[in-house]
């Protein structure tokens, strides 16, 4: 089932506005891929790699939660499987969820090249700008994965 495309955001004229601006249409893009999807195969691997639709929304929510809130992530490969008793809506509703949190925090970030602000702030954190710039290339990578397997499950394309 084919889906009307999206075009990318057209943003402020900051470069803060843009970053978060692009940011914010793909944690759109690849959520929407995966709200709904069905089971089994949602988490079913489509790929040798053992990528799962479910298992890439819920490694994100992890990137989130550590690059703009400081999480401590020991087995990030661990991050590509949800639990078997979480549910789509579940694991949809935590990826919105983190990406609430984040945005709090950037929300306070005026300074591009200041720190992510840290609720430990002995550990050291990026700057804003370039956690910006990584959540947009992480994110943009995993949508184009979850671009395919979803298509793979049930037809769907479009953003």
């Amino acid at each position: 089932m084919a889906t009307r495309d999206t075009p990318p955001p057209r943003t402020g004229g900051s470069e803060a506005e843009t970053l978060r601006g692009f940011l914010d249409y793909l944690r759109t893009s690849v959520a929407a891929k995966v709200d709904g999807a069905p089971e089994p195969e949602v988490r079913t691997a489509a790929v040798r790699s053992g990528t799962n639709l479910l298992g890439l929304l819920n490694h994100l929510t992890y990137v989130e939660r550590a690059i703009f809130l400081g999480d401590q992530v020991t087995d990030w490969q661990a991050t590509f499987s949800a639990a078997p008793t979480d549910s789509v809506a579940e694991v949809v509703a935590r990826y919105r969820t983190a990406v609430e949190s984040a945005n709090a925090v950037l929300d306070g970030c005026t300074d591009l090249a200041a720190p992510v602000p840290r609720p430990q702030p002995q550990k050291p954190a990026p700057s804003v700008r370039w956690a910006l710039a990584h959540m947009i290339e992480e994110t943009g990578r995993h949508a184009g994965h979850a671009d395919i397997l979803r298509e793979l499950i049930d037809g769907s394309t479009g953003r």
